[in-house]
C-alpha cells in the first residue's frame, strides 16, 4: 500500500513537471523550431526543379505545433518572469495562423493563448526590465488590446529603455490606425520617445534606432497619398525593369517570398485578381526574395504568371522599409499611394476604385 502510494505520488510529481515546463523545455522548443526552419529555408532555396521545391515545400516546420507545444510549457507558468521571452516568441510565430471558428470564420490559432498573454503580462509583468521583445511581438500579433497594454507599459514600466521599445511598438501599430495628422504627430512623438530612451536597445539583431528609423522613413516617404519611390532593377532572367515602366496603370506592388506560410494561397489569389481586371489598365508587380534561380523554377512552372523584380539580397525590400511579409501596396497611375497592408479583398476593392477614379 505504501509502496502504491509512493509510486503514485512520483507519477504525479513527474506529470506535472513535463506538463508545467521549465525554462530549459521553453528554449528547446524554441531552438529545434528555428533549426528546423533554417534547415527547411535552405533545401528550398537549394531545389533543383519545381517538382522537388513542391516536396520541400510540403515539409514546411510546423509553425502551428511549435506554438502549441510552447504554449503547454508556459501556460501554468505565466505568473513567472521566464515565461516572458518565450511568450513573446509564441506571439511571434504564430501572428498570422488560423484556425475555423464555430461560425465558419477563421480565428486566430492561438487567440485565447494570446489574451492569457496580454493578461498575465498586465497583472505580473508591467514592471518587468525584459520586456522588450514582448512589445515587440504585440507588434507581430496586432490585437486592439495590444495597443492599450503598450501604453500602459510606456506609461509605467520603471525602465526607460522599456518604456520606449513600448513607444516604438505604438508607433507602429498607430501606423495601421490612419493617416490622419492626430494620429500621425502621436506617432512621431512616440518614435522620437524610442530614439531618445532606447536607441542601443536590440531586439531579435535589430536596433530599436533602426526600426524607428525606417518607421520615420514610411511616414516621410511611403505613407497614404505619398509618392511611392521608383524602383529599378531585374526580373528572373537579369533583364532590366522599372516599377516606373507601369506608368499609368494602377499597381499592386507585392513584397513576397516563397518560405512565408500561406505562399501557394497567395499566387492563387494574385491569379484570380489579374483575371478580374484583365483588359484595363492593371498590374501586379513582385519583389521577390528567392534566390533567382528559385523564382525562375515558379514562373517556368506556371505558379506565377505576373512580373517580378528578383531581390534575392533586399535591396529593393530594404528601400520600402518591408517589415512584415507579405505585403502589398496598391498605387495609381502616377504611383501615388493608396493602400498599404497585407493581400486580401482590401488590395482588390482598393485597386478597383482607384481605376473607377480614374474614369
Amino acid at each position: 500500500m505504501r509502496f502504491s502510494i509512493l509510486l503514485a505520488s512520483v507519477l504525479v510529481a513527474g506529470s506535472f513537471s513535463v506538463h508545467a515546463g521549465t525554462p530549459q523545455q521553453a528554449d528547446g522548443i524554441r531552438r529545434s523550431y528555428e533549426a528546423d526552419f533554417k534547415g527547411w529555408v535552405l533545401k528550398l532555396h537549394v531545389a533543383g526543379s519545381d517538382a522537388e521545391r513542391k516536396k520541400v515545400a510540403e515539409e514546411r516546420p510546423d509553425a502551428a505545433a511549435a506554438a502549441k507545444r510552447m504554449w503547454a510549457a508556459i501556460q501554468p507558468n505565466l505568473a513567472e518572469p521566464w515565461t516572458v521571452e518565450p511568450a513573446a516568441w509564441l506571439l511571434k510565430i504564430s501572428a498570422g495562423l488560423v484556425a475555423p471558428g464555430e461560425n465558419g470564420m477563421a480565428k486566430p490559432l492561438m487567440g485565447e493563448a494570446a489574451i492569457a498573454i496580454r493578461a498575465a503580462v498586465e497583472k505580473y509583468h508591467l514592471a518587468d526590465k525584459n520586456l522588450a521583445p514582448m512589445c515587440l511581438a504585440l507588434v507581430a500579433a496586432p490585437d486592439p488590446a495590444s495597443l492599450a497594454l503598450l501604453e500602459k507599459v510606456e506609461r509605467q514600466n520603471p525602465d526607460k529603455k522599456v518604456q520606449g521599445v513600448a513607444a516604438l511598438g505604438i508607433a507602429m501599430l498607430l501606423k495601421d490606425l490612419s493617416d490622419e495628422p492626430e494620429v500621425m504627430r502621436r506617432r512621431l512623438t512616440m518614435l522620437k520617445k524610442a530614439i531618445i530612451e532606447s536607441s542601443d536597445i536590440e531586439v531579435n539583431g535589430v536596433s530599436v534606432a533602426k526600426l524607428a528609423e525606417d518607421e520615420l522613413y514610411i511616414i516621410r516617404f511611403l505613407s497614404k497619398g505619398r509618392e511611392a519611390p521608383d524602383l529599378t532593377g531585374t526580373d528572373s532572367g537579369g533583364r532590366p525593369m522599372k516599377l516606373s515602366d507601369y506608368q499609368g496603370k494602377t499597381v499592386v506592388l507585392l513584397f513576397w517570398r516563397s518560405e512565408d506560410e500561406g505562399t501557394e494561397a497567395l499566387c492563387e489569389m494574385v491569379k484570380k485578381i489579374r483575371t478580374r481586371f484583365a483588359g484595363k489598365p492593371f498590374e501586379i508587380v513582385g519583389v521577390n526574395r528567392d534566390p533567382q534561380a528559385a523564382l525562375r523554377q515558379l514562373q517556368a512552372s506556371g505558379t506565377v504568371d505576373w512580373p517580378n523584380f528578383s531581390d534575392p539580397d533586399g535591396k529593393l525590400t530594404g528601400e520600402y522599409r518591408v517589415g512584415v511579409w507579405p505585403l502589398a501596396y496598391v498605387l495609381d497611375g502616377t504611383r501615388k499611394i493608396h493602400y498599404t497592408g497585407a493581400m486580401g479583398s482590401f488590395v482588390e476593392l482598393t485597386a478597383s476604385a482607384v481605376m473607377s477614379d480614374k474614369k
